[in-house]
């Protein structure tokens, strides 16, 4: 199965077969307020993940979201100024689940009820810096050829370092 490393310094996101070799790498967008658990914190949690659910199979392009069900709308700029303070979340869900009891999974840090998700953003959302809320955010080109290659199950570390190609 493959596997998915998020670097948060690098903000990059590597899929790797499962031996290890780097098959694909995407620049991502985590949290703005930098990494974390807690719930509340707005922040990308570390640790390992896995694939708990894949949401949004054959959707359209731009297809939004709103807790994790499709509202019949198609992302424009014109629906974006109508909603200017919306997070958008775009095309396909990841939902990730924490697998380490007490640093992602769990009581205050658990992130499957945070909500955590790698999934698409609109367009002119800036990729290789950090701007979410929490989630990780790709392009919708990129997460729809992710979300092909991904199996629910996935294992999905997140870290604070660089990690090599």
């Amino acid at each position: 199965m493959p596997k998915i490393e998020i670097s948060i310094p690098d903000q990059t996101l590597t899929l790797r077969s499962d031996q290890g070799k780097a098959l694909k790498r995407y620049l991502v967008s985590t949290s703005r307020n930098g990494a974390g658990e807690r719930q509340g914190s707005l922040c990308t949690p570390r640790g390992e993940h896995i694939v708990r659910a894949k949401i949004g199979a054959g959707r359209p392009l731009n297809t939004v979201f709103v807790r994790r069900r499709p509202t019949g709308e198609i992302w424009t700029p014109e629906l974006s100024e109508r909603f200017p303070g919306r997070d958008w979340i775009l095309t396909r869900i990841l939902w990730l689940s924490g697998c380490e009891p007490g640093k992602n999974r769990l009581s205050e840090v658990d992130t499957m009820r945070r909500y955590i998700y790698i999934h698409g953003s609109p367009d002119p959302v800036e990729m290789g810096k950090p701007g979410s809320i929490g989630c990780i955010r790709m392009r919708n080109q990129d997460i729809v050829e992710l979300f092909e290659l991904v199996p629910p199950g996935t294992q999905v570390s997140v870290a604070e370092r660089r990690l090599g190609r």
